[in-house]
């Protein structure tokens, strides 16, 4: 879509959002208003553009006869590259997901229970970075180990903001790999382990249609650290849905019903997951670095405790605060797969 196109929807927004007849269907309106905002910093750097344009022509007329519009028009000159620029970046199609929130899967992979203990830390550096970033998170389930790291754990992340989380997590999805010194080593030797992150963006009921005669529900009881029982009532339930064969369970909850809502959830996400991989050839494409197997080789972010260091392999980052990332402070690298992102998307649109 060029800019005329663009400056063109907008005004048609801006007469809709005036409509109290539109307020009065609240989907519509929320729909409008997002793709309002999202528009409104293009169409305002559009006309700061046109304005310093416009103010520079005026500018060149009267510098022959005032020296002080000859200084303005070199200030307004200036001025103009910067916009470009930014409306050039600003122009760059938007991932659809963006402003969506997510579902974290963190799953144990190699190294048994120092894989745990590692997934229960990248577990803690997401929920730190999230409150850092004012997000709300919500555990849906998790599975503990037996030293009190987590096999699995299932979490929801939802924005405060306009920004939505998964513009900035879709990036986490892959093998994480970690090397130090695990709590089980006696000798002190560093061994390398790994656990894998997969990120969905939340479906809500209206992306995914799911037909109930799809389903296979199942429960069973919940169990806790070394397959303990929990609970004395079968209230973990877990969900097949038949045509795909992807299964979603919880236990989390208290209740059967909370933890079929809950199943729900990821299930939803799975399945738009999939489907916008099938019909979306660029969906998949930026899906290829997400996990498949929980295997050292495929690991896009490596964590050496000894040196104190993170690396990011997919765009060469590296720091030696890994100390402060692990209490949250991931602004720094996910700032350098978000330039990444937009560099190859500017080359791509160039």
């Amino acid at each position: 879509m060029n800019l005329d196109e663009l400056l063109s929807e907008y005004a048609e927004l801006e007469l809709k959002l005036g409509d109290p007849t539109v307020h009065a269907h609240p989907t519509q309106a929320r729909t409008f208003g997002r793709r309002y905002a999202e528009l409104t910093p293009i169409i305002n750097t559009h006309r700061e553009l046109e304005g310093v344009r416009s103010d520079l022509a005026t500018a060149r007329e009267l510098a022959s006869e005032d020296e002080a519009f000859a200084e303005e028009a070199k200030e307004l000159e200036a001025r103009i590259p910067e916009l470009e620029e930014r409306l050039r970046h600003l122009l760059v199609p938007r991932d659809p997901n963006d402003d969506k929130d997510i579902i974290m899967e963190i799953k144990a992979g190699e190294g048994g229970e120092e894989s745990a203990l590692f997934a229960g830390d990248l577990l803690r550096m997401y929920l730190r970075y999230a409150e850092r970033v004012g997000w709300k998170t919500e555990i849906i389930d998790m599975t503990h180990s037996d030293l009190g790291g987590y096999k699995d754990v299932t979490v929801a992340v939802k924005a405060r903001g306009d920004e939505g989380v998964w513009s900035r997590l879709k990036f986490e999805g892959g093998v994480h790999r970690v090397q130090r010194v695990p709590v089980t080593e006696s000798q002190g030797r560093i061994h390398t382990s790994a656990a894998g992150v997969l990120v969905y963006p939340e479906a809500e009921e209206v992306d995914v249609q799911i037909d109930p005669n799809d389903l296979r529900i199942d429960v069973y009881r919940s169990s806790g650290p070394g397959g303990q029982s929990v609970n004395t009532t079968d209230s973990a339930v877990r969900i097949t849905h038949i045509p795909t064969g992807v299964v979603a369970s919880c236990q989390n909850e208290k209740s059967q019903l909370q933890n079929k809502e809950s199943a729900m959830r990821i299930l939803r996400a799975r399945l738009q997951a999939i489907a916008e991989e099938e019909a979306n050839a660029a969906a998949m494409a930026e899906r290829k670095s997400q996990i498949r197997t929980v295997d050292r080789s495929e690991r896009i972010r490596t964590y050496n405790f000894p040196e104190n260091r993170i690396s990011d392999h997919r765009t060469g980052f590296k720091a030696y605060n890994l100390d402060q990332v692990l209490d949250g402070d991931l602004s720094a690298v996910i700032q350098s797969l978000l330039d990444a992102e937009m560099a190859e998307k500017l080359a791509a649109h160039a």
